[in-house]
């Protein structure tokens, strides 16, 4: 099994439609641990870490978020595992 991490950051309507609840129950169901948390400029930050092919699975997830969302776009960046447990909505 191959950790890894990346930042995403999701542009779009993704404030104030449950992005980041949906965003926790999706990570929890992989397996994935981290954070998603709002943006003054209206984007979420996701840092997800975990199993490749889970993360894999949680950023194609991303792309689109939940029925209540429009995902614009996406940027991402790998990052150095930090070990986490849990995900965190902020």
């Amino acid at each position: 099994m191959t950790m890894i991490a990346k930042k995403i950051w999701v542009s779009g309507r993704v404030q104030g439609v449950s992005f980041r609840y949906y965003t926790q129950c999706e990570a929890e169901r992989l397996g994935v641990h981290g954070y998603a948390r709002n943006l003054p400029d209206g984007r979420v930050e996701v840092l997800a870490e975990g199993d490749s092919a889970a993360v894999r699975q949680l950023l194609a997830w991303l792309r689109t978020g939940p029925d209540t969302a429009h995902v614009t776009g996406l940027q991402e960046e790998e990052i150095a595992p930090r070990g986490g447990h849990g995900f965190e909505t902020g």
